[in-house]
């Protein structure tokens, strides 16, 4: 198992929050994630409508996991989300990352959500601090 699928792993196994979104995880690697999850009737809002809580929330995992994957702990520190197309039970929404610029203190992305019909439901950009703290003791 690469060092981003081991980091993500530990993740998610101590993230309540993203077991209860139902996060799949469905590419992991170095800069980048690509996470998909189901909307439940649960997660509707008073129009009937998923909560925009839903997508910035797998948006925020998304980024995450890929801001975490080279091994350094990395937490957020701004977050916008700008909602394109409205959201239904039963839709799936799939978040894919793209990291911008990194640097030894920094790091950027842009994710976006797509639907099950590849429309784009909302674009999500974060920036992460870089702690310089390893998820893993380095063996020597």
């Amino acid at each position: 198992m690469d060092l981003a699928q081991k980091i993500v792993n530990k993740m998610i196994d101590g993230d309540a929050f993203s077991q209860w979104l139902g996060i799949e995880v469905l590419d992991i690697h170095t800069g980048f994630c690509k996470l998909q999850m189901k909307v439940r009737p649960e997660m509707l809002n008073g129009f009937n409508i998923a909560h925009g809580g839903i997508s910035f929330s797998l948006a925020d995992s998304a980024l995450a996991f890929a801001a975490n994957s080279d091994g350094i702990q990395s937490l957020s520190v701004e977050t916008t989300i700008s909602h394109t197309k409205k959201v239904m039970a039963g839709d799936i929404l799939i978040a894919e990352t793209e990291e911008i610029s990194k640097n030894n203190k920094i790091a950027s992305y842009n994710i976006t959500i797509k639907n099950q019909n590849n429309k784009e439901v909302a674009h999500f950009k974060g920036r992460v601090f870089r702690t310089q703290r390893h998820w893993f003791s380095k063996k020597k």
